[in-house]
């Protein structure tokens, strides 16, 4: 309430009345927190702003925010050059910038550590009904939105394309975010676009209600060529009545989501944003359902680099099993 007060300008509520009320500025410093997510038009945002209440309200001394940004590749960099606190990412990219592999070639990122995993993306290919693409063969010489740039959804569908013997030769490619995508699909600018995203997502909802639209399913022997390619998917299930109009279950690529900071960050400070995290999920979960997902038990299944030593030591605590590749 009082930031508030003193962003404004210095009138009856100036430096007098606010030294008067015994709140000076060394009382009401707190240090800043910020947390990488992705575009609003996604799931990373929401979530993020959901962190973010969690740690204002429960970590004492830090204020967080969520930043709107390209997602998971841009927000790996923003961790290495300490432009953010804490990143979401996907695990690929994430695996990527640790290995210094992929988008990350020859940039090895050995800073990056996890707090948690939160819930797995699932690989949404949108048309209109009215386009008549139903396969995704039939993205060949169509105008395809593969995801903004330095995304992670980016990477997810050159991966998925790759190992399926489509490339970029191959269609009109349209890098845009999950809004711009969605706009594009309903002014008839694209045919296709891909989203990695938890569901349900607001960009796709806003476009169900107002187009028919359809959710191309892989086959099997396309699901199992992205796999083989990238041993982070994993087959899971876009439950029907998703999105209007989508009334049967799909089977759709899933890959898991990564919290991740520096491995400069305090233990202290780790230690008490995932302690803070785990014990006021249900807050989360009431910003979107994605966080149904974050449990310690999907962490230790799902996170593809160490975990910080921070956030060991309250799963250590909790007494959860810690597989060892996860410990430094």
């Amino acid at each position: 309430m009082f930031e508030g007060i003193c962003r404004g300008p210095r009138g009856l509520l100036g430096t007098a009345v606010i030294v008067a009320l015994g709140l000076g500025a060394p009382a009401l410093a707190q240090e800043q927190l910020s947390i990488a997510t992705g575009g609003t038009g996604g799931t990373y945002y929401p979530v993020g702003g959901g962190l973010a209440e969690v740690f204002n309200n429960h970590v004492e001394g830090y204020s967080a925010t969520a930043e709107v940004t390209g997602a998971s590749v841009e927000n790996m960099g923003l961790i290495a050059t300490g432009d953010a606190d804490l990143a979401i990412a996907l695990a690929d990219t994430v695996a990527q910038a640790y290995t210094g592999t992929g988008k990350f070639e020859g940039q090895q990122l050995e800073m990056v550590r996890g707090l948690a995993s939160l819930y797995a993306n699932m690989v949404h290919i949108v048309a209109l009904k009215s386009s008549g693409i139903t396969t995704l063969e039939d993205l060949r010489g169509k105008r395809v939105s593969i995801g903004a740039p330095g995304s992670g959804t980016e990477v997810n569908t050159g991966a998925i394309l790759e190992a399926n013997g489509i490339t970029y030769d191959d269609i009109d490619e349209q890098r845009l975010n999950f809004n711009e995508t969605a706009d594009a699909l309903a002014n008839g600018d694209i045919d296709a676009g891909f989203w990695s995203v938890g569901a349900p997502t607001s960009s796709i909802l806003n476009l169900a209600t107002t187009q028919d639209i359809v959710i191309i399913e892989l086959t099997q022997a396309e699901l199992d060529a992205a796999m083989a390619a990238d041993e982070t998917f994993a087959v899971t299930t876009l439950p029907g009545g998703s999105y209007t109009g989508i009334d049967a279950d799909i089977a759709v690529l899933g890959i898991p989501n990564v919290l991740t900071v520096s491995s400069e960050m305090s233990d202290d400070l780790a230690y008490a944003l995932t302690k803070a995290m785990f014990e006021n999920i249900a807050d989360v979960q009431a910003v979107h359902p994605a966080a149904n997902e974050t449990t310690i038990e999907f962490t230790m299944s799902a996170t593809p680099v160490p975990l910080h030593a921070g956030a060991l030591r309250y799963y250590d605590e909790v007494g959860a099993t810690v597989p060892d590749d996860l410990r430094e």
